[in-house]
C-alpha cells in the first residue's frame, strides 16, 4: 500500500500555493476511509478524530506542496523565463525536465543547457544562475506559447517521475513531502479504527516550501497542546554527507533533537523533552530503531507553531531519512516510512492519563 500511495502522490504536481490536485487526492482517500475533513481558505486539509478531552490534544501534520518555479516572462522567441519558488538548488537545474501547469493543461518542457560543443573551458565548471536560465517547451513564438496557456504566474515543477530502485528504495519527484503525506494517510487509516486515546488533528498543510507559515490557520483552528511534524531527515550515509550526522537510509524513523536554519531567518525547533521521551518509549514498545538528528540548515513549519497560544505548543519534528533533498529526484526507503507509521501510532497510544507537559524543576 505504501509504495502505491507514495507513487500516486509523487506523480501529482502541486507547487506551493497550487496544491489543489494533491489535496483532492488526499481527500479522496479520506472519503474512502469514512473520515470527515475540512479545508480553510489557504487550502490546508484537516481531519479530526475526537478522543478523551482530559488528555492533551495532538496535531500531526505534514506539507502537501513542493518547490519549483513561477513563469516570470515569455520571450518573443517562445522561450520562458522562471522565478524560483522555494529552496531550488541552481547547480541541479540545467537540462532538467519540467512541467508547466496551465489552465489549459500541463505542458512538458526542459530547462535549456548550452550545447557542449559551444561551451568554453571556463563555462564548463560554472553554475548558471537561475535568472539566466530559460525553459524550452518547443514554442517558436510568444504568441504560440500564450495560445497554449503559458502566462506570467503559471506554476512550474520538476517533471513528475518515480523510479523503483533496488529493494524498498524509491526515487521520485517531491518525495519531500509526499512521503510524509503517504505516512499520514496510512496513520489515518489506523486511527480510524481506534477506541481510545487523545483527540488527534491530522493536517496536510500548504505553502511550507514558500514561507513555512501556510499551516498557521489550521493550527489556530485546531489549537493543539502537542504538535508532531512529519518531514525528511537528512540521510548522512553518502560520502558527501558523512560529517553531517548518523542518520542512515533503511535505519528506521527518527526525530530531530535540534534544528536551526541559520540562512535568512533565525528560527528552528528545540523539542519538548516530554515528547522526546515519548518517542523513545514508543520505539521501544514496538521494537523500532529510533534515529536521532541535530542539524543546521534545516527548517520546518513547526518552528512557528511552537509559539502559538497563551501557553505555547509542545513540539517535535519526526521523520524519515532522505537523500538528494530538493533535487528533481529524491530518494527514500519504504521501510523507513512504514516504521514511522508504527512510531507515531505507538506514541499516540502512549498519551494516557498522567501524561505531563509541565516544564521546570521537579
Amino acid at each position: 500500500m505504501m509504495r502505491a500511495l507514495l507513487t500516486e502522490l509523487m506523480l501529482i504536481p502541486g507547487l506551493a500555493g497550487h496544491e489543489q490536485r494533491v489535496a483532492a487526492a488526499i481527500t479522496r482517500h479520506l472519503d474512502a476511509m469514512g473520515l470527515a475533513h475540512s479545508s480553510d481558505r489557504l487550502g490546508n486539509v484537516v481531519a479530526t478524530l475526537q478522543g478523551d478531552p482530559s488528555l492533551p490534544s495532538v496535531m500531526v501534520f505534514t506539507h502537501m506542496d513542493q518547490l519549483g518555479f513561477i513563469v516570470r516572462k515569455v520571450e518573443d522567441s517562445g522561450l520562458i523565463r522562471l522565478e524560483r519558488l522555494g529552496g531550488v538548488p541552481e547547480r541541479a537545474l540545467a537540462a532538467q525536465a519540467v512541467l508547466i501547469c496551465t489552465d489549459q493543461g500541463d505542458l512538458p518542457a526542459l530547462i535549456g543547457n548550452k550545447s557542449h560543443h559551444a561551451t568554453t573551458p571556463e563555462e564548463k565548471y560554472r553554475v548558471v544562475p537561475y535568472h539566466d536560465l530559460y525553459v524550452d517547451a518547443g514554442f517558436a513564438s510568444k504568441a504560440a506559447a500564450e495560445a497554449a496557456g503559458v502566462k506570467i504566474g503559471c506554476p512550474v515543477v520538476y517533471l513528475p517521475r518515480v523510479l523503483d530502485l533496488a529493494g524498498e528504495r524509491v526515487a521520485g519527484t517531491s518525495a519531500d513531502d509526499r512521503a510524509g503525506c503517504a505516512v499520514l494517510l496510512t496513520l489515518a487509516q489506523r486511527l480510524a479504527a481506534r477506541h481510545s486515546g487523545p483527540t488527534v488533528h491530522l493536517v496536510w498543510s500548504v505553502q511550507e516550501e514558500f514561507n513555512l507559515r501556510g499551516v498557521l490557520p489550521a493550527a489556530t483552528r485546531c489549537a493543539p497542546d502537542i504538535a508532531l511534524q512529519i518531514d525528511l531527515l537528512l540521510a548522512c550515509d553518502t560520502p558527501d554527507m558523512a560529517s553531517r550526522g548518523e542518520v542512515t537510509m533503511g535505519g528506521g524513523p527518527g526525530m530531530s533533537l535540534y534544528s536551526f536554519h541559520g540562512r535568512g531567518t533565525l528560527n528552528g525547533v528545540i523539542p519538548h523533552p516530554a515528547l522526546v521521551r515519548l518517542m523513545e518509549v514508543a520505539a521501544q514498545s514496538r521494537g523500532l530503531a529510533l534515529q536521532r538528528a541535530a542539524t543546521t540548515g534545516v527548517l520546518t513549519d513547526l518552528s512557528y507553531i511552537q509559539f502559538m497560544g497563551q501557553d505555547g505548543v509542545a513540539c517535535l519534528d519526526v521523520g524519515f531519512p532522505m537523500r538528494y533533498t530538493h533535487s528533481a529526484l529524491e530518494l527514500v526507503d519504504l521501510a523507513d516510512l512504514a516504521g514511522l507509521v508504527e512510531l507515531l501510532d505507538a506514541a499516540l497510544a502512549q498519551i494516557t492519563p498522567g501524561f505531563d507537559l509541565a516544564r521546570g524543576a521537579r
